[in-house]
């Protein structure tokens, strides 16, 4: 029996919580993201030399069109085999060459808190694949910036291409992880998201979607209007997806406080087809205005799906 004279083992002191980056990417994940890459489909504009089609004009490569020669352009970039076929002074155009400027529009509203079991949340996950994704864009040499919102946009942050920059971003995720009281505005901040990014860049979407489906597909349609890229993870739990509650039990509307007793047996086909065709509206209103949409189930492995989505797009971009 130990006595009050007798050594005592130490209390272990409480690991300091990782922020940041750190916190949803360990070295090995980062060493193999690192050789992946996101491209645009379309043109962009943006400030360091890259892989990304801008419709700027500048002394890249790649031939892009001519112009009429005129006072004050350099004579070495006349096409002398245009010359000979036409006896007129043709000035060769290049198209340059830009970085990706990335926005993430990232959703905290009530309804992101969910997880059916053990596995994360769907606010959990989504970060885990802002993460992935800022990784590799930064990685790149691209640029980063963020859009967090519920009822409206709680936290923006310029695109600036940095790990610095991307681990402060992930530091504010962290900080403003879903309001329990809150609600949704998705479609009133995606308009809000469309309005104030002034140069064409990318906006990735990250979102469960569950609001208007009118309303939503009005606001992302605003985004393709200004000429951004977009791309949707609609990101589900699996248990939204397919009802797979075996017994009687209540469900909780996590935004409006609504219970609602049901018994999902009696309930699951009719809940598949309705769902079904939710997801499906969605679908084929992203493909109408090229928008890359992919539906998100947090019960996938994360770093499988990021690899394979990019490397989609990646031969989709050639």
């Amino acid at each position: 029996m130990a006595t009050d004279s007798q050594p005592k083992a130490k209390a272990h002191s409480k690991e300091p919580e990782k922020e940041g980056i750190s916190a949803f990417l360990n070295p090995a994940e980062m060493h193999k993201l690192g050789r992946l890459v996101l491209l645009s489909r379309y043109t962009v504009e943006g400030n360091l030399a890259g892989a990304h089609r801008s419709p700027l004009r500048g002394p890249s490569s790649e031939f892009a069109d001519h112009k009429s020669y005129g006072i004050g352009d350099e004579t070495k970039h006349i096409d002398w085999r245009v010359f000979a076929r036409t006896d007129k002074y043709f000035i060769k155009r290049y198209e340059d060459e830009t970085n990706l400027r990335v926005y993430f529009a990232l959703d905290r509203s009530a309804s992101m808190n969910y997880a059916s079991g053990d596995g994360p949340t769907k606010f959990q996950f989504a970060c885990h694949l802002m993460a992935a994704l800022g990784y590799v864009i930064v990685k790149a040499r691209d640029s980063v910036g963020l859009f967090l919102h519920a009822e409206k946009v709680d936290v923006r942050m310029d695109a600036a291409n940095s790990f610095q920059h991307l681990n402060n971003m992930l530091k504010h995720v962290q900080a403003h992880p879903p309001d329990p009281n809150g609600g949704t505005g998705i479609a009133q901040t995606l308009h809000e998201i469309a309005s104030s990014i002034r140069r064409r860049a990318l906006v990735v979407v990250i979102s469960d979607l569950l609001g208007d489906e009118a309303a939503v597909v009005k606001a992302l349609a605003h985004l393709r209007k200004q000429r951004h890229d977009v791309l949707v993870f609609q990101t589900l739990d699996p248990a939204e997806i397919d009802l797979t509650f075996k017994k009687p039990c209540e469900l909780h509307d996590l935004e409006t406080g609504e219970h609602l007793p049901v018994n999902p047996r009696g309930l699951a086909d009719e809940y598949r087809k309705v769902f079904g065709a939710f997801l499906e509206q969605y679908k084929k209103a992203c493909a109408g205005m090229n928008i890359d949409y992919r539906l998100v189930r947090t019960d996938q492995a994360l770093e499988s799906f990021v690899r394979a989505y990019l490397e989609e797009r990646r031969r989709l971009s050639r």
